[in-house]
């Protein structure tokens, strides 16, 4: 048995997403981030930190999605979506992978004080603007990769569409993407993949953000 905890909308959409593009099927374990389920004691022993995703898998329990996506594309190569050592491409997937943690912390940040701060007046208007500058900074470097190449790898699709195109969801929630027409384009290419859709219907329609845009003011 295959069992994927998860929360709509999170980071664990990555992993919901890779198990669909691999045809991998799986139960899926819903919590969600307001009502104390992360923080049960049976979840705790699922995943320490009271995180999603967490994946059972092969007889054990992996979390943090970066883990679970390298243990899923080395363990089932067959599909093609790693860059397995000597690959002349595995520095770069590496990288990538990891590369959209760096994103992401920024979008839990900005999450944090646009979506989970009860009282707007103890939002920080300093902490908003640099957090979103920030953000906003880690889209040149895709923006130029997407430019010359319709994947983040040149080689085409990778697990490392499925960490980062996550991301991409959540960036225009925050940043504008007109600048950046290669990532616009992207998005496109993405959601016409049948996993991609496949995995979004299973999620559910987006609840996570109650604004399509949140604007900086200078209040």
């Amino acid at each position: 048995m295959i069992r994927l905890h998860h929360v709509p909308f999170t980071r664990s959409f990555r992993i919901l997403w890779l198990l669909q593009e691999m045809g991998i099927e799986s139960e899926v374990a819903r919590y969600s981030i307001t009502d104390g389920s992360l923080r049960s004691e049976a979840f705790l022993k699922i995943s320490p930190a009271g995180r999603v995703p967490a994946l059972e898998i092969d007889g054990q329990v992996l979390f943090e999605s970066g883990a679970i996506t390298e243990y899923l594309c080395e363990t089932r190569p067959e599909h093609g979506f790693g860059r397995p050592p000597g690959h002349p491409e595995r520095v770069a997937w590496l990288e990538w992978i990891h590369y959209a943690e760096t994103m992401a912390h920024l979008i839990a940040n900005l999450n944090l004080q646009w979506v989970f701060l009860r009282d707007p007046a103890t939002r920080s208007p300093v902490l908003l603007k640099i957090e979103t500058k920030r953000l906003a900074l880690t889209l040149a470097p895709l923006e130029r990769a997407l430019a010359a190449q319709d994947h983040i790898l040149p080689s085409g699709f990778s697990a490392a569409d499925t960490m980062l195109g996550y991301n991409l969801l959540a960036v225009p929630h925050f940043v504008r993407l007109d600048p950046y027409p290669a990532i616009r384009a992207y998005l496109d290419r993405i959601a016409a993949r049948p996993a991609y859709r496949a995995a979004r219907a299973i999620d559910g329609p987006q609840r996570f953000y109650a604004q399509d845009f949140y604007e900086l003011t200078d209040a």
